[in-house]
């Protein structure tokens, strides 16, 4: 028996995908086309009065590079039909561009401080995150979704996706024996893993407010608790996130086509893209102080 987020997740049809892992052992729905009725998740979700937070950073030279086609390709496919609120973390608020948004959609632009590391941004987001979900997204909305700004959506990103807490199957890993997924081995970080499920991928993660400031207030006081130490895990918050959802396991996973990277090739289980990785520039964007 499938273990139910959701009423409407009695409807979806695991056998319908006898080429992928539709259920986890802990009974956990696995989201890939094909399984769901896009239009009954939809009038289940926007009944039950569901409305989602997406939070995305965008700092020194991402938000030129990147910000403006997450923003448009989101309005063209996330979560349409419900109330979207859009959070912004920005140390440029001015340069933010102003889009046109559709009905029961809104932005809130937040100013943050600019780390001269990518890796402390990528790092304190958890704590950011966890900040506003405490301050604001808890009075306004149901679910919270984390997206990183290089990604641009070009599918149905709707409702079937919502859920307590939810994770999502990396597109390089979840093809591969467990032995080669990148935890970190290192036993001096909160993060060590010396086995898991599956890897998840820290560019999208989500579910219920309170989960989610579960989540990032946990990642936060390991990643504070491994710089006390003088360590810093090997893929930082995407580290500590993996550990969380091996102890906490995620009450949903996403396929990978949910962040899917093209330059992987055709894969004849990947039958729909939803969202893509965008081509990256970390030469020229990960320079110190040009975050």
């Amino acid at each position: 028996m499938l273990s139910l987020d959701n009423s409407v997740d009695a409807s979806l049809d695991l056998g319908s995908r006898s080429d992928v892992q539709t259920c986890t052992d802990w009974k956990a729905p696995i989201i890939w086309d094909g399984m769901f009725d896009p239009d009954l998740y939809d009038k289940t979700h926007q009944s039950e009065g569901s409305s989602v937070a997406l939070t995305v950073f965008a700092v020194g030279r991402y938000l030129d590079a990147y910000l403006l086609t997450f923003l448009n390709s989101s309005e063209h496919h996330f979560m349409l039909g419900l109330p979207v609120t859009y959070y912004v973390f920005t140390d440029t608020p001015e340069k933010v561009p102003d889009i046109k948004l559709g009905p029961q959609r809104s932005i809130k632009v937040i100013k943050v401080k600019r780390h001269s590391r990518w890796q402390d941004v990528s790092m304190m987001r958890m704590k950011t995150i966890a900040d506003a979900i405490e301050s604001d997204i808890r009075h306004h909305c149901t679910h919270v979704f984390c997206f990183d700004v290089d990604q641009v959506f070009t599918g149905r990103f709707g409702s079937e996706a919502l859920g307590d807490s939810v994770a999502l199957l990396h597109a390089h890993y979840y093809h591969l024996p467990e032995r080669l997924f990148t935890y970190d081995r290192n036993p001096k970080s909160k993060a060590y893993m010396e086995s898991g499920d599956f890897y998840y991928h820290a560019a999208v993660f989500g579910g219920s407010w309170n989960s989610v400031k579960a989540l990032t207030e946990s990642c936060y006081q390991s990643i504070m608790e491994d710089k006390e130490n003088d360590v810093e895990a090997l893929w930082h918050d995407e580290s500590h996130l993996n550990k969380y959802m091996w102890l906490q396991k995620p009450s949903r996973v996403l396929s990978p086509e949910y962040c899917w990277d093209t330059s992987i090739g055709d894969r004849n289980d990947i039958r729909v893209t939803r969202l893509l990785w965008a081509t990256k520039h970390y030469d020229t964007l990960r320079t110190d102080q040009h975050v």
